[in-house]
């Protein structure tokens, strides 16, 4: 609350505009704007890079085609291909299969988008060499590649990969400085000083300009200066979480746990719902993603105490 604020919608805020400056600098870029929402810096990296009649190819597991309700056609009037990757990951050839032949009856193949790490996957994540791999084949086919990297610095946090060599790899990044690392608020685009450009007027036309919002940026800032060593903790935690829900009656199956989501499926007869209510009972809070599917993420707030109700859990249902 001490931070020195302007008019961002002016480009006066000195505090995004030094949160800006610092996540452009960190993946090697030219500029980046700070958005409300990972929804939205997604859209906005759509909208400032494709035309109408554009194709965008992703994951089915991605956040952009099943959790941002259809933005791709309601902003930017692009298609989508949907690609089936194992658990969020796919490969060459799957874009290679996906990228249209130019034909009148054919929407443009445009751009690919990456997700790392896999939110719906279960904190799935690409190595540096599959992204290398991935990246050049969209090249390849001339196509603009977009990484959705709402957690991107969990896969960091395993791999030690650097932000300078992905900022190579793509034309665009979205970094959620909420999630594990943190804030309370905030996305940020990172792109070329053109793309940026036009991404303020993008962002204007959604309603994402903010006035004084370097009360918001001072928590990124400090979230990137502070909380992505720790990350590894949650990790930690999500592992540790795991192990305990592979022993319980009521899980049928945790999937692997790669950072820090742990996605399982309650053993019959019980649904989610049923799984869920039954662990607020015992005060831990989680996300039912289908009828036997829960999802739980690890963060900074999870404290060791915490821990205890998870490592404690009845064996069966009360």
């Amino acid at each position: 609350m001490n931070a020195e604020v302007g008019d961002d919608v002016f480009g006066q805020d000195p505090t995004v505009n030094q949160l800006e400056a610092k996540m452009a600098a960190m993946f090697g870029h030219e500029a980046a704007l700070y958005c409300p929402s990972g929804t939205m810096t997604n859209q906005i990296a759509i909208k400032a890079q494709t035309q109408p009649l554009d194709e965008i190819l992703c994951d089915e597991l991605s956040h952009i085609y099943r959790y941002e309700l259809g933005g791709y056609g309601f902003h930017s009037g692009v298609a989508i291909h949907v690609m089936r990757g194992n658990r969020g990951i796919i490969n060459e050839e799957m874009v290679n299969q996906g990228v249209k032949p130019k034909a009148d009856w054919n929407p443009r193949s445009r751009m690919l988008i990456i997700e790392n790490s896999v939110n719906m996957g279960g904190g799935n994540y690409y190595s540096f060499d599959q992204i290398q791999s991935l990246v050049k084949t969209a090249r390849n086919h001339g196509l603009i590649t977009h990484l959705d990297g709402a957690r991107l610095f969990n896969v960091l946090a395993e791999t030690g990969d650097s932000t300078l060599d992905y900022g190579k790899q793509f034309n665009s990044i979205s970094i959620c400085l909420s999630k594990g690392l943190g804030a309370p608020v905030g996305s940020v685009l990172i792109s070329s000083a053109e793309t940026i450009d036009y991404a303020r007027r993008v962002r204007k036309v959604m309603g994402g300009g903010m006035r004084q919002a370097g009360y918001l940026a001072a928590a990124g800032i400090y979230a990137l200066d502070n909380n992505i060593k720790r990350l590894k903790e949650d990790h930690d935690r999500a592992r540790r979480s795991a192990q305990k829900l592979q022993s319980v009656s009521w899980v049928e199956e945790v999937f692997p746990v790669h950072t820090n989501i742990v996605i399982f499926q309650v053993a019959a007869p019980y649904s989610a719902a049923r799984v869920a209510d039954f662990l607020s009972q015992h005060n831990i809070k989680c996300l039912p993603i289908s009828d036997k599917l829960i999802r739980w993420v690890f963060h900074l707030d999870v404290t060791e105490e915490m821990m205890d109700s998870i490592l404690e859990l009845p064996d069966q249902l009360s």
